[in-house]
């Protein structure tokens, strides 16, 4: 089964149409589960979801289980299940479910990338075999999986869809921590906004060994969409097993490049990146830096402020945020000289902060930073916080729009979502 679908915009009767071809390729279905991302990600699952359900009703459906592919994120709530799937707790066969990551008795180990693998893909930083561990929902007998997600440019790989639903969506964090740790040595500049690299070299061959162990029929739902004052639906490619996956998100990252990516005259010395509910957390709110890092939309020495006066926390997992504490957010030359101190440091946190502070130098012999850029919060966290971790702080009750509305500022709103680079002769 392949269908691809793009319009401007995909109006829902195309894809419930496109659904039903899909719907039609299905023999008797008792038992799904639909794999899907989470609430940090605004996009048009609830078209999907809501369609398919009626659709495969007719087709005997009885059991409709949903997966929530948060990574490492936080759980998701009730509601935020229902608003993100068009669906309620109350229909009938629906089931929500959270991925555990941190919950060894949801997981089950599949397999190793082997430690030559890791090695090349680490460029030598860790030469260990990595345990493939994921949600074991997707061995059971179900009659087909569904796994909805989408593709924008993404800093950890290149564009988030694909297989990304799979690892980091429902895997453990050993795996995850490697791939992160891979795509910090190639750096956000370098890496974001491209279809191969190191990190989706990793997620693909850790998939690869987990499709071998799925039975049942697996389809990707790969979208691409524009986020305005509303979700713009462009594009639906429907593929089957893996490598159907890997063909919807070559097709998805071409579509993403050229509506994803913003191009401005000059670098900036100031962007205010005005960050929605959906990212609550640091954690996820730190991609107002990432979508910055492009070389030259910064000027040296710039301000990258980001405005979310509702977050309150790091992350949310009290251990992550813990972690997040002690080393602080620093550039990559420290985190390396943090981790030959500290071997056994979380590496996943170890790239967030290095993500989100972004390049600079470090000098062992003096202990002094130099950075390319500031990073600073002008959330509800307190500024003695901020700066024990090493970030800016500004009082975000007294951030004012018109106060950034000069040739050197940029206010974006909604941020975080869109990659900014800088013109240059042919774009």
């Amino acid at each position: 089964m392949r269908l691809y679908l793009e319009g401007n915009p995909l109006t829902e009767e195309e894809i419930r149409e496109g659904l039903e071809k899909l719907v039609e390729d299905l023999g008797k279905v008792r038992k799904v589960l639909v794999v899907h991302t989470d609430y940090t990600r605004v996009d048009f699952t609830h078209l999907v979801a809501r369609n398919l359900y009626k659709l495969l009703l007719g087709k005997g459906l009885e059991e409709f289980h949903t997966l929530n592919a948060s990574g490492t994120h936080r759980a998701m709530k009730t509601e935020e299940f229902e608003k993100k799937l068009g669906l309620s707790r109350e229909d009938k066969g629906v089931f929500f479910h959270n991925h555990e990551f941190f919950n060894p008795d949801a997981l089950e180990t599949v397999g190793v990338l082997s430690k030559e693998f890791v090695s090349e893909m680490t460029e030598g930083d860790l030469e260990e075999e990595i345990p493939i561990r994921i949600n074991k929902m997707i061995f059971e007998p179900f009659d087909a999986i569904f796994f909805i997600n989408g593709t924008i440019p993404h800093e950890s790989t290149g564009f988030s869809g694909g297989l990304k639903i799979v690892i980091p969506g429902i895997a453990s964090t050993e795996v995850v921590d490697t791939f992160h740790w891979a795509a910090v040595l190639m750096g956000i500049p370098k890496l974001i906004g491209t279809v191969d690299n190191p990190a989706r070299r990793i997620i693909n061959r850790a998939s690869e060994i987990i499709f071998e162990r799925v039975r049942a029929r697996s389809f990707t739902l790969n979208m691409v969409y524009e986020e305005e004052e509303e979700v713009i639906p462009r594009a639906l490619y429907i593929d089957e097993g893996y490598e159907g996956f890997l063909r919807a998100y070559e097709k998805a990252c071409e579509l993403s490049s050229r509506i994803h990516i913003k191009y401005i005259d000059k670098p900036l010395k100031r962007a205010v990146q005005v960050i929605g509910p959906e990212f609550d957390e640091v954690w996820t709110a730190g991609k107002g830096s990432y979508k910055l890092q492009r070389p030259g939309v910064m000027a040296k020495g710039g301000q990258i402020i980001i405005y979310a006066p509702h977050i309150k926390h790091f992350h949310s997992n009290p251990q992550m945020d813990k972690w997040i504490r002690e080393i602080g957010y620093h550039c990559k030359d420290y985190v390396k000289w943090y981790l030959k101190k500290h071997p056994d440091f979380n590496k996943n946190v170890a790239a967030h902060v290095i993500n989100v502070r972004g390049a600079g130098t470090f000098d062992p012999e003096t202990g002094r930073e130099e950075y390319d850029f500031e990073v600073i919060l002008a959330t509800s966290i307190p500024e003695e916080v901020c700066k024990s971790v090493n970030l800016g702080y500004m009082d975000p009750s007294k951030i004012r729009k018109e106060d950034f509305l000069d040739e050197d500022s940029l206010w974006i709103e909604p941020g975080g979502k869109y990659l900014y680079d800088l013109r240059r002769s042919g774009t």
